[in-house]
Parts: structure tokens; C-alpha cells; sequence
């Protein structure tokens, strides 16, 4: 009797042993699960530009040549007025916003007002291009200073044109210190994950660049003399 006895303990014990193995076998799948579901759906990358070499970089470090491109491209569309700065600056900060920090977001608007009540913006057409020779490429250290792995201060050296009308009123080569930041807080709107903190100095006049010397031509060949 005491044989049948243990060996229906010891199948008990097994299947307890089985029950045991199989709780945390579910517990695993649930804590799997959880980190699957709770995983990013998307990753930026930032790939630099020129692509003629291989580059191995983290996935989450942002480049320079990628901060610029970004600063450039943000801050061109918010000063190109197509048709009536009254009506087309408000339209830009309201539809850039993803791209600048709520302290750069007010001061703009402060800076709408102020050109509005100075009749600055009225039937003004505008629009800004980089100066030719002073991109990233020219002086890379120049155009972005890395502050940190968070924190950047991007040099943009533009021509500003603007109209009334048919007639060209200004036409104004300007250099921008802009500070730019990471803000990774809305991908759907934001997919570059950085933001405009404004400026990070007085923007200022430069002077216009110098055209390059001509070339003298080579003088002609000597004739030969009997």
C-alpha cells in the first residue's frame, strides 16, 4: 500500500513542479509582452548628407551637418512671405510651431507685432537664401557649435530680399545666431525631434563678400623671328 502511496505523492510533486514552471513560463511571455508593446514604433536616424563614404554613428546622436540642414530649412520657410507678410508671417509661426520652443514661439509673435504696428509687413513680399561660399561645407565649425549632446548654435549667414509690390525695398545680407535644442516631444508633428530656441546673439549685417579677382589671361605665345 505505502508503494501505490508514493508514487501517487510523487506524481503530485511532479505536476506541482510542472504548475510551478509553467506560472513563470506566462510570467516571461507577460513581461516580453509588455516590453514588445511598450517598444518604439519608429527610430529617427540622422544620416549625413554625403553618403560617398560609410558612416557608423548611435541612433540617437544627432549630427551637425543634420542640425544645420534643419535650422536652414525651418528658418527659411518661417521668413518667406509669398504674397503679404501680414497675412503670411502668422500663417508660418502658426504652422512651424513643432519646430521652435514656446519661449522662441512668443518672442516671434512679439516680433510679428512689433512689424505689423510698424508697417513693416504690409504687402511685403520676402524671402531669404544662403550666401553662396557660406554654407556648412565652407567652415563646418563655424556654421555649428556643439554645446552639448543636447544643445546646439547654428550660424546662418542669408541674403534677405524683400518687395512691395514689383519694387525690391531691401535687400540685406544678415548673419543668424540661432540656438537649437533637442526636443523629441511630438513625432507626429515633429519627426526631427529638434526645436528653434531663437537667437542665440544680436543678429547682424555682414558685409557683402568679395568678388574674386579675374583671372588675367595668359599672355600670347611669342612669334619666332627669321
Amino acid at each position: 500500500m505505502s508503494r501505490f502511496k508514493n508514487e501517487v505523492l510523487r506524481l503530485e510533486a511532479h505536476i506541482k513542479t510542472l504548475r510551478i514552471g509553467a506560472s513563470v513560463v506566462v510570467g516571461l511571455a507577460l513581461v516580453m509582452g509588455f516590453g514588445w508593446w511598450s517598444a518604439p514604433r519608429d527610430l529617427t536616424i540622422h544620416v549625413p548628407p554625403d553618403l560617398r563614404s560609410g558612416s557608423t554613428r548611435k541612433w540617437w546622436e544627432v549630427p551637425p551637418e543634420s542640425v544645420y540642414a534643419f535650422t536652414f530649412y525651418v528658418w527659411q520657410q518661417l521668413q518667406r512671405w509669398p504674397t503679404n507678410g501680414d497675412d503670411d508671417y502668422p500663417r508660418n509661426l502658426h504652422a512651424l510651431s513643432a519646430y521652435f520652443t514656446p519661449a522662441c514661439q512668443a518672442f516671434l509673435r512679439q516680433d510679428y507685432e512689433y512689424r505689423r504696428n510698424a508697417g513693416e509687413l504690409r504687402q511685403r513680399v520676402r524671402g531669404i537664401y544662403e550666401i553662396p561660399g557660406r554654407g556648412y561645407g565652407s567652415s563646418p565649425a563655424t556654421r555649428v557649435r556643439t554645446v552639448s549632446d543636447r544643445d546646439w548654435v547654428v550660424t546662418l549667414d542669408v541674403t534677405a530680399d524683400e518687395y512691395y509690390g514689383a519694387e525690391q525695398v531691401k535687400r540685406a545680407l544678415v548673419r543668424y545666431p540661432l540656438k537649437v535644442v533637442r526636443a523629441d516631444v511630438d513625432p507626429q508633428r515633429n519627426p526631427f525631434g529638434l526645436a528653434i530656441d531663437c537667437y542665440d546673439g544680436t543678429p547682424q549685417r555682414i558685409a557683402t563678400p568679395a568678388d574674386p579677382a579675374p583671372i588675367p589671361a595668359p599672355p600670347p605665345p611669342a612669334e619666332d623671328t627669321p
